[in-house]
């Protein structure tokens, strides 16, 4: 494994509930999971940051809300902003108020998404200055429009994408640390609005979280993917998450990064 960056970096988590089981789905059947299992996969994605020297700060845990351990669609950051979603799934929107003190301890500045607008994290990616919006489901065109008020003062570009055959833009594509947006063609809705688009062979594979510039984090569900990613020269660290993706979940969604 890599040595430890000396850069102090600090990662917004939330550790599942115990009705994780019961969390919201869109696009997947339901089928079993393991709440016990998940817990244990949860402590060693953790784990895999502390290693590279992130400062893990926990969200308190949310019982009430199954898919509250997706804490990336509670808020997003750019920069010294922080930015409170209004999530589409109206079961969510409870999640957002326990986040608020530790993200405000976290950030300069703070803003948020408000009625009529929907946004959640899982449709936000990042690639450079530019700031791809996902219009699903659980994203309107107002939550679009505010995060764009926001951030287009503040020098980023804000372009919104379709996204229909998955539940969030990052559950389709996400990007290498070189800015090369990656995702699974089958649920890409138009692979011709990211300016330099690499197909991945397994659905697991699409997300990957940018460690350092040279290495990512993803699926251990994703073997073809790992490869293929190592074979352009970076490195990359696996870990399981398969309770996760069962709730249309992956390594993405289950942090928040603040640096």
């Amino acid at each position: 494994m890599p040595t430890a960056s000396t850069s102090r970096r600090t990662l917004l988590v939330r550790p599942p509930s115990a009705r994780l089981a019961d969390g919201e789905l869109t696009h997947l059947e339901r089928v079993p999971v393991d709440a016990d299992l998940a817990a244990e996969q949860w402590h060693r994605y953790v784990e895999v940051f502390r290693g590279f020297g992130w400062d893990v700060r926990a969200v308190p845990a949310a019982a009430a809300h199954p898919d509250g351990v997706f804490v990336e669609d509670a808020v997003v950051v750019f920069d010294d902003l922080a930015v409170l979603t209004r999530p589409g799934a109206l079961a969510r929107r409870g999640e957002v108020g326990s986040v608020r003190p530790v993200v405000e301890a976290a950030v300069r500045e703070l803003a948020e998404i408000t009625e009529p607008g929907t946004l959640e994290g899982g449709d936000v990616l990042k690639v450079g200055r530019t700031v791809y919006v996902g219009r699903t489901t659980r994203t309107n065109a107002d939550g679009a429009d505010q995060l764009r008020a926001l951030l287009e003062p503040r020098g980023w570009r804000v372009v919104e994408v379709p996204v229909t055959r998955a539940l969030h833009l990052k559950s389709a594509v996400t990007a290498l640390p070189d800015g090369t947006v990656i995702g699974y063609e089958p649920v890409v809705d138009d692979v011709s609005r990211f300016a330099d688009f690499l197909p991945v062979p397994e659905a697991e594979g699409s997300a990957v979280v940018v460690l350092d510039a040279a290495t990512v984090l993803m699926s251990a569900s994703a073997p073809g993917t790992a490869e293929l990613l190592r074979g352009r020269g970076l490195t990359v660290l696996t870990t399981p998450v398969t309770e996760f993706e069962k709730l249309e979940g992956c390594v993405t969604c289950l942090s928040v990064r603040v640096r």
